[in-house]
C-alpha cells in the first residue's frame, strides 16, 4: 500500500487473515511505531491517573481504548476517506511516567511528546487522567505556539487547586493558559452539572473560554455547535480535548467523575467529524476508567473518536 507520494504505508493487520481478537493490542491493530520507518500520524498512551479527584482507574484507559479499537474498519464513509491508506498511522506504545509525583509524570510525558511531535508527526493522546492534557499541549505548543482549546467534557477543568495541588485533572485549562499556551479564543461543549459558584463562570470566561452548555446543544443541534466552535477557533491552530464524560453515564459508564444529562455518543461522533476544515494540530481522548465500564461501551466510545480524529487527520494530509 502507498499513498500519494509513493511512499509505502503499513497498514493494520487483515482481519482476513487474521481474527480481530488477535494479534497485536495496538490502536485499531496498527502497527507499532517502531515497525515503520516515519508516522503522520501517532497514537500514544499516557497510562496516569495520579491527578484524579473521585473515581480513579484511568490508568487502564489506553489499553481500554485500543480493545474497543478492534472492530474499527479502514473506510470512513461520512469523511469519504479511508485513513489508513492516505497516511502512515502508527501506535506509539504508552509513555512511562511515575505514578507517585504529579510533577514529574507532566514534565517526563511532555518531554516524550515533544521528542515525538519534533519530528512533523500530529498525536491524539489516549489518557489517562485529564491533567495529561497539560503535557500534552505543552508538547504540541513547541511545535504550533499558543492553540485555541476546542474542549469536550462535563465539567471546566479550570479550577485553581485541590488540597494545594495545582495540577489535577481538574485544572489542566487554567494551567495552560497562565503559561500561554492558549489563545483566548476556547471553547466548552457539553458542560453541565453543579459547579462550586458562579465565581467559576467568570473565572472560566477570563481563561478565554466560551460555554456550549448540553441544554444549548439541544437547541443548536450538532450544526449549530460546530458553526459556534468555527466561528470562535477561526484559522487559529486547534488542540480538541475530548473527556469521555461529556457523554451522558449511559453512554459513557466508565469514567471517574460521571454527570447525568450528557451528550449521545452519536452527538459527539457527529461533531468531531464535523471538525473536518479546522486547523487541528492535536488531540487527547482521556478519563476512560475500563473498571466501571460494562461491556466495552465506554471502550468503544473512546475508539470511534479516536478513528474520527484519526480520519480529519488524514483529510488533512489528503488536502
Amino acid at each position: 500500500m502507498s499513498n500519494d507520494s509513493g511512499r509505502a504505508i503499513v497498514g493494520p493487520a487483515d482481519p482476513q487473515q487474521q481474527p480481530r481478537y488477535a494479534g497485536w493490542t495496538t490502536f485499531a491493530r496498527l502497527p507499532r511505531l517502531e515497525d515503520v520507518s516515519s508516522a503522520d500520524v501517532l497514537l500514544v498512551g499516557v497510562p496516569f491517573d495520579s491527578a484524579v479527584t473521585y473515581r480513579p482507574g484511568a490508568r487502564f484507559g489506553p489499553n481500554a481504548i485500543r480493545q474497543g479499537s478492534r472492530l474499527i474498519r479502514g473506510y470512513n464513509p461520512e469523511l469519504d476517506i479511508s485513513p489508513f491508506e492516505v497516511c502512515q498511522i502508527a501506535d506509539a506504545g504508552d509513555i512511562a511516567c511515575n505514578p507517585f509525583d504529579i510533577g514529574q509524570a507532566v514534565d517526563q510525558i511532555s518531554g516524550e511528546l515533544t521528542g515525538l511531535l519534533a519530528g512533523g508527526a500530529r498525536a491524539v493522546i489516549l489518557g489517562g487522567d485529564h491533567s495529561v492534557a497539560l503535557p500534552s499541549l505543552r508538547a504540541a505548543h513547541s511545535v504550533h505556539g499558543p492553540m485555541a482549546l476546542v474542549h469536550f467534557d462535563a465539567h471546566l477543568d479550570t479550577w485553581d487547586t485541590y488540597y494545594g495541588a495545582d495540577i489535577t485533572h481538574g485544572s489542566p485549562f487554567r494551567r495552560a493558559y497562565e503559561e500561554g499556551l492558549l489563545l483566548d479564543s476556547n471553547v466548552h461543549v457539553g458542560v453541565r452539572g453543579s459547579i462550586y459558584s458562579r465565581q467559576d463562570l467568570v473565572e472560566d470566561a477570563n481563561f478565554g473560554f466560551s460555554v456550549i452548555t448540553c441544554r444549548d446543544i439541544d437547541s443548536l443541534g450538532a450544526e449549530g455547535v460546530l458553526a459556534r466552535i468555527k466561528e470562535r477557533v477561526g484559522d487559529a491552530p486547534v488542540y480538541v480535548s475530548v473527556d469521555i464524560d461529556v457523554l451522558d453515564p449511559a453512554h459513557a459508564p466508565g469514567t471517574g467523575t460521571p454527570e447525568a444529562g450528557g451528550m449521545s455518543s452519536r452527538e459527539l461522533l457527529d461533531i468531531v467529524r464535523g471538525l473536518d476544515g479546522v486547523n487541528l494540530v492535536g488531540a487527547d481522548v482521556v478519563e476512560v476508567s475500563p473498571a466501571y465500564d460494562h461491556a466495552e461501551i465506554t471502550s468503544i466510545a473512546a475508539a470511534n473518536v479516536t478513528w474520527e480524529f484519526l480520519s480529519v487527520f488524514a483529510r488533512k494530509v489528503q488536502r
